[in-house]
């Protein structure tokens, strides 16, 4: 008996540590991709390590009406460092079911059942985040999916304006695109959608659970736009691996949830992890060194696109949130770069090449990443 949903790739990673990936054999590998950003502080951050180790030996899991120190404290640090005092926390297990709950919370809330949601955005696998999911091959093994779902085109605001009336619940926009190719909103676009959804008496979510935690050079990407949604939900690399999710809620969201829940949420293990991810984020100020190293990268292969003649028609994104769309196949790119240079990332599309690094990397990791790049593209 074998895995069937995953297509395994022909390096057995047994250890890490920093931006480093070590394979059985010790090949040392960059890791640029971060296992789509679930290493926002490094593999095996030694505070972490210890957290999760104290933990374990203390309390491995409690149900979550009974409180405990671990999940007490992440309630009061997310709360803390939620932009604009969107202060309720409902702790889970993934980014699609943090978004599954915003999307029900959004309905509950507001007595409506619309969604608006953007071509090529990207909010989980499940059925309900699915259906706020663009790309067709994503939904059409599982369809009918969840209904009452319009979308609209990413960045146009008179698009938006249109598709917003008295029946939405909700409009889910990504700061920046991942999935979709790494497509950054202008700040213009966010406060639009806040102003058109106040209006209308609809929730505005944000899904940061790729843009979050510092990746873009703020600690949420929203605080660049000045723009402060009703929900954000937040995943990935909150816990540095483990599986951990969160949505986030203003007072008036919170006031009518309905009837929601799960057994794991807020384990004690995966809280003390995300508790110590969170203090080495902000005590290390991970988001300013994303924002510098970001712009530093990201300058290092406009240079060598333009010095040697690269096939790469596109360098954008935010932070160390990078997306190289190139005039060959993505995947290829990224075959040769992780087989012949050891340097591991991302597909978004077929077309473009994903960086989501942990943000500890150095100049160093990102000339050794240029010089790959431009090896490989040349």
């Amino acid at each position: 008996m074998s895995g069937f949903v995953f297509s395994e790739k022909p390096i057995a990673i047994e250890s890490g540590e920093g931006p480093h990936l070590y394979a059985d054999d010790g090949t040392e590998y960059l890791d640029l991709g971060a296992s789509y950003a679930v290493a926002p502080v490094g593999h095996c951050h030694p505070r972490v390590v210890e957290a999760v180790q104290e933990q374990a030996e203390d309390l491995m899991y409690v149900q979550a009406s009974y409180p405990v120190t671990a999940r007490t404290e992440l309630y009061e640090k997310l709360a803390a460092l939620a932009p604009g005092g969107i202060d309720n926390v409902w702790l889970c297990n993934s980014g699609t079911e943090a978004n599954e709950a915003a999307m029900k919370f959004a309905r509950s809330a507001t007595g409506n059942s619309k969604i608006i949601a953007t071509k090529r955005g990207f909010h989980g696998r499940t059925l309900g985040a699915l259906a706020m999911t663009w790309k067709k091959k994503y939904k059409a093994p599982f369809e009918p999916l969840a209904g009452d779902v319009e979308f609209v085109s990413y960045g146009d605001e008179e698009e938006l304006a249109e598709a917003i009336d008295d029946e939405t619940a909700a409009v889910f926009l990504e700061p920046v695109q991942g999935e979709g190719g790494v497509h950054p909103a202008s700040a213009e676009y966010l406060r639009a959608a806040r102003d058109l959804t106040a209006e209308a008496g609809a929730a505005l979510v944000f899904d940061e659970i790729q843009t979050g935690l510092g990746r873009t050079g703020a600690l949420w990407a929203c605080e660049a736009a000045g723009v402060t949604p009703d929900v954000l939900t937040t995943a990935k690399g909150i816990a540095s691996g483990l599986p951990l999710g969160a949505t986030l809620c203003a007072d008036w969201i919170a006031e009518k949830p309905g009837d929601h829940g799960s057994t794991f949420s807020g384990g004690p293990v995966v809280c003390a992890a995300a508790n110590a991810t969170l203090d080495a984020v902000v005590e290390e100020d991970l988001p300013t060194r994303a924002g510098d190293l970001g712009s530093y990268l990201t300058e290092r292969v406009e240079e060598a696109t333009e010095t040697h003649d690269l096939p790469v028609r596109d360098v954008r994104g935010r932070g160390l949130m990078i997306g190289i769309e190139v005039r060959r196949g993505a995947n290829r790119v990224l075959r040769d770069l992780a087989l012949d240079r050891q340097v591991l990332a991302l597909p978004a599309g077929r077309s473009v090449v994903r960086l989501l690094p942990p943000l500890v990397i150095e100049e160093e990791h990102a000339d050794s990443a240029v010089d790959a790049l431009t090896e490989v593209l040349g």
